[in-house]
């Protein structure tokens, strides 16, 4: 990034990210588009999978949270319904002597009877050690409740954002030059208030003997909202004080550019401040492109349809031509 390095009136951000300026892998993405950060956090002493049970469960996938409270519940009466079968059915009352297969389903109802205190009566146990064994099974089924709906009003009551972003960002003219871009929108119903908006350029600087990554806070058009009522394009003006000023596609590429997006609003449903991130790397760059409309009035009401779908929709421009300061400096420099 040549040109980048040579404009030395350009500061770089001196706020600590969280990231240092030593990661300089060229394939390392440091923030996914999810908002997750790219980092696995290993303990050889106590395990990878330690850390934080009640945090995984909380912002795993629900697909995912069912299944393994299926799988949980399944296997659990699974277990205590072989336990049951191995004491025997003189242990039991009202198990049918069909067979060990047949015995063993009589034992599994009765474990998921006994798990979930419906106890329906067909079947009780009468010996001293199975009376014991059902005992144990029932405080299990308590606690596993207990933790299921405390995870599950966990997942419910817990204040998230759902902004939806436009798959790429896109350099676009704009006033007299160019400006990157970007557009999100409120994926909820919910009203999202005193919206803010942070865009961070990371990239690696190979100018030193010794590469260092480095940050630069993008300067935007507008980086606060009052309300985001339909859609925003975020916008930051490429002018000769913006570190993007006469770099090229290529340049990113080449110092493997990386721009963070961090978003703060006021959520009026959950009545708290939400977060949300994402980033896009340089090849979720779109060069000459505007974005298309996205929003229409309804035809006999008063009303407006915001097209979510169509949040990531371009179309090609042309972009205007530049005219090279810095280079034009740099001659001045050199013939003195």
């Amino acid at each position: 990034m040549s040109k980048h390095r040579r404009k030395s009136h350009l500061k770089e951000e001196q706020r600590e990210f969280g990231f240092g300026n030593k990661l300089t892998d060229a394939t390392t993405r440091l923030i996914n588009k999810d908002g997750s950060f790219n980092v696995v956090r290993n303990n050889k002493i106590l395990g990878r999978y330690y850390l934080d049970p009640y945090h995984r469960f909380i912002t795993m996938r629900w697909r995912k949270f069912f299944l393994i409270f299926l799988l949980f519940f399944f296997g659990i009466n699974g277990a205590f319904a072989v336990v049951y079968t191995l004491l025997g059915s003189e242990q039991f009352q009202g198990v049918s002597s069909a067979g060990y297969f047949s015995n063993f389903w009589d034992m599994y109802f009765f474990s998921t009877q006994t798990f979930t205190t419906v106890g329906y009566g067909h079947i009780a146990p009468i010996g001293w050690l199975a009376s014991m064994i059902a005992s144990l099974e029932s405080v299990v089924g308590w606690l596993s409740f207990a933790i299921a709906t405390g995870l599950l009003y966990g997942r419910f009551a817990r204040p998230q954002a759902r902004i939806l972003y436009s798959k790429h960002a896109i350099v676009s003219p704009y006033k007299a030059g160019m400006g990157l871009m970007f557009r999100i929108a409120n994926a909820r119903n919910s009203q999202l208030i005193e919206v803010e908006t942070e865009v961070i350029l990371s990239l690696i600087d190979n100018g030193n003997e010794t590469p260092r990554r480095k940050y630069y806070n993008l300067n935007l058009e507008l980086n606060r909202i009052s309300l985001l009522s339909l859609s925003w394009t975020v916008v930051h003006s490429i002018t000769d004080s913006s570190p993007l000023y006469g770099v090229t596609l290529q340049d990113l590429k080449d110092s493997d550019a990386e721009f963070w997006v961090m978003i703060k609003a006021f959520d009026d449903t959950f009545a708290q401040v939400v977060y949300q991130r994402t980033s896009y790397s340089c090849d979720e760059i779109t060069w000459g492109a505007k974005f298309k409309p996205m929003y229409s009035p309804i035809i006999g009401s008063s009303k407006i349809a915001l097209e979510l779908d169509k949040i990531s929709e371009v179309e090609k421009v042309d972009l205007p031509e530049l005219i090279m300061e810095v280079e034009e400096e740099e001659r001045g420099v050199s013939d003195l």
